[in-house]
């Protein structure tokens, strides 16, 4: 049995398995947090991946529609649930996954409460020579952000890519990529702005070059990100480079931590490429 791919829509999942079925391929969906797609037939699997791209770039094409009213069966096991938020949550992140985000959470409460200032004082990048050595302050700016709007969309990523490495890969792996990319990208950004930023941005950004790099190169890890998503995040970066938005980015953080996420899956696929 071999793995071809993920989906997150159990219904997106099993039209591509109907379709597969008009053209004589027999695959099955393996129901978990995802909803996941093998083949029996291993001779199969270069014309099935060819299928898959085709699939991806529209799966709103009317032919696969058509494939599943002609092949697809009212026993298809699909079963549409609906989940309590911190149900759907849990579901989705392991534990590393939720402690992080509990944690943004609280400091964003408290600095509503306290003011920005006070707790920049505590957890920012070190900001005097005296300072360099409360070793935390390389790490904790990750876990500051200044708007709703700001932990808002670093918190959805962090969970939908961080959540999806912790369950597939490990808890480890998701601590040294956020490790690795807190403290690399807090220190080029402290280079382009100084010690007052924050936010979990710059790991995000490694998760998103680590998963989509991890799922072109090695895609039977099951961790991948649509080329839509990298897409979008470049344009998001270019965006931020010339200020389009009009509120200050940590352009710096950015760039590194996605720099970041692409070296580490390309020195963990190194084997997996040789070995193919």
């Amino acid at each position: 049995m071999l793995m071809i791919t993920s989906f997150t829509n159990p219904r997106v999942a099993q039209a591509f398995v109907d379709y597969m079925a008009t053209q004589g391929v027999i695959l099955t969906i393996q129901q978990h947090t995802r909803s996941d797609v093998w083949l029996s037939d291993e001779a199969q699997e270069a014309r099935v991946r060819s299928e898959l791209e085709r699939f991806l770039a529209n799966p709103a094409d009317p032919r696969y529609l058509a494939a599943s009213w002609q092949s697809g069966q009212t026993n298809s096991g699909l079963h549409y649930r609906h989940f309590p938020f911190l149900a759907t949550l849990k579901a989705g992140a392991g534990p590393v996954t939720m402690v992080i985000m509990a944690v943004c959470v609280l400091v964003f409460i408290l600095m509503n409460i306290v003011g920005d200032q006070p707790v920049m004082i505590w957890l920012a990048w070190p900001y005097d020579d005296s300072l360099k050595f409360e070793a935390w302050r390389y790490f904790t700016h990750a876990f500051m952000h200044f708007s709703f709007v700001h932990i808002l969309f670093n918190l959805l990523w962090w969970w939908y890519l961080g959540g999806a490495i912790e369950k597939r890969i490990g808890s480890g792996k998701l601590v040294v990529i956020t490790i690795i990319s807190a403290l690399l990208s807090g220190f080029i950004q402290h280079q382009f702005s100084g010690p007052w930023f924050g936010g979990l941005s710059g790991v995000v950004y490694a998760l998103m070059g680590y998963a989509w790099l991890r799922g072109e190169r090695d895609p039977q890890s099951g961790i991948y990100l649509p080329r839509g998503l990298i897409i979008f995040s470049l344009i998001w970066l270019v965006a931020g480079w010339f200020n389009v938005f009009g509120m200050s980015i940590a352009n710096g953080a950015h760039v590194t931590g996605l720099v970041i996420g692409l070296a580490m899956a390309f020195v963990d696929t190194l084997n997996v490429r040789k070995r193919a």
